[in-house]
């Protein structure tokens, strides 16, 4: 086993010694799991199914199970499917605004089956997007993981606060100074151990955090047990089970959005590599992250879970840690589905309050912008590219920030308007293509 001068594995078909690598693998988990079943919570409220019912329920096992299973795809892989890179996989947010109208006005059915079709054009992406990486220098990779790192900060700075619906963000306890100790708590702890220790406690800085913060929390009386008791031991799962129902409007939403997240996608593997081996993503690991995002999708479709996308937190992590070994991965992708399949398990991350979770993204989704930031010193701050950084982010995050902004767009459009990422990402494109180089 080679190892870095520094003592990082950055090759990703390393692997650290066990009780290096369990402990890592759940720094993703945690890491990623609040994110991961909030979608389907949203979704499900939107397709007015009873909180806490046993169909809610069932979509939030579905996205614990299928996030693991869309990880191996990228982690483990067969044939062109899958980057092999520490890429962890989960429940996109890009695909809420669009899946939640679609739930609410014309069901679940329609909603998933729309999932299924639009995550199997996005697998098909994945033969052409090497052809198409050109459109993708690190000036435009760049902006995009610098979007993503900038759009995720205020949702850190929300769980830290204490929610992150609107109706937790209107409660007396939000933003209270017993939310932000805990927060807090977790932030320090984390940077303390990653650079003023050394081997696994600085490795699973994150997760010790974590852990501090959830027994501070627990002493402040913020965890309940209560869903643990009542979860049971074993879930199944159904093929469609609100069957499939085709609709043209909801299939062509959830396709352009598609198209989103794959370009999230090629930032975060390029981030992956760049952040734990210093190094520009190969085009076969762009085209089997793409494979891998687009058949997680679809096969979670068919069980009734939502898209999944590769989880720019998890990028922070590899950059956080320096640990590039995809394998550490797949044992976060092993425990997932074990919390899919075994809900008690789930029940027991699912009681670690958002403030915990919030002092650890807070790290994390900072570390995606730096990413970001690292891949923009390769390029040459001359006054077209600044320009060309100064537009994309003024239309990506400005129209994110200003929703209203474009409130007479038609729905689909008005998304993808308003997700950072997409306008980002296209304006960046544009200029490029169409200013001239400086001599």
């Amino acid at each position: 086993m080679t190892q870095m001068d520094t003592g990082v594995y950055s090759d990703p078909n390393e692997t650290p010694p066990l009780a290096q690598a369990v402990p890592l693998g759940l720094q993703h988990v945690l890491a990623m799991f609040a994110s991961n079943v909030t979608p389907s919570i949203i979704v499900a409220g939107a397709a007015g199914l009873a909180f806490g019912g046993p169909e809610q329920v069932y979509l939030i096992q579905m996205a614990m199970l299928f996030a693991g299973v869309a990880t191996l795809f990228q982690t483990v892989g067969f044939g062109p499917v899958g980057s092999r890179l520490p890429i962890m996989q989960g429940t996109s947010f890009a695909f809420v605004g669009v899946l939640a109208g679609v739930a609410a006005t014309q069901g679940l059915s329609v909603a998933l089956s729309a999932c299924i079709i639009g995550g199997t054009i996005h697998f098909l992406l994945g033969s052409v997007i090497r052809h198409l990486r050109w459109l993708f220098p690190p000036l435009v990779t760049g902006l995009v993981i610098l979007a993503i790192g900038l759009y995720l900060i205020p949702v850190a700075i929300k769980y830290a606060a204490g929610g992150a619906a609107p109706f937790q963000m209107e409660a007396e306890s939000f933003g209270s100074l017993m939310h932000w100790a805990v927060a807090l708590s977790v932030v320090v702890v984390a940077l303390a151990l990653k650079f003023f220790t050394s081997g696994t406690t600085s490795s699973a800085a994150i997760l010790i955090g974590l852990i501090v913060g959830y027994i501070l929390a627990y002493l402040f009386g913020m965890v309940s047990f209560a869903p643990v008791a009542n979860a049971a031991w074993l879930t199944g799962i159904t093929p469609l089970p609100y069957g499939f129902e085709f609709s043209l409007g909801a299939t062509i939403a959830v396709t352009l959005v598609s198209v989103v997240s794959a370009i999230e996608t090629v930032g975060d593997t390029s981030a992956t590599t760049k952040a734990g081996a210093g190094r520009e993503a190969t085009d076969e690991e762009i085209a089997g992250a793409t494979y891998a995002d687009g058949l997680g999708t679809a096969v979670a479709a068919v069980f009734g879970g939502l898209p999944n996308t590769s989880f720019s937190q998890n990028v922070g992590i590899v950059g956080m840690t320096g640990i590039m070994s995809r394998h550490v991965v797949t044992i976060g992708a092993l425990v997932l589905i074990l919390c899919g399949l075994v809900p008690k398990i789930g029940a027991v991350i699912a009681s670690m309050p958002l403030p915990v979770l919030g002092g650890g993204v807070i790290v994390m989704f900072g570390m995606v912008a730096a990413a970001g930031l690292n891949v923009l010193t390769e390029v040459t701050m001359n006054r077209r590219n600044m320009v060309i950084i100064a537009v994309s982010l003024s239309a990506g995050l400005g129209l994110n920030l200003v929703p209203t902004a474009v409130q007479y767009l038609p729905g689909v459009v008005q998304t993808l308007a308003t997700s950072a990422v997409a306008p980002t990402a296209l304006v960046a494109i544009l200029l490029n293509l169409l200013l001239p180089d400086e001599v």
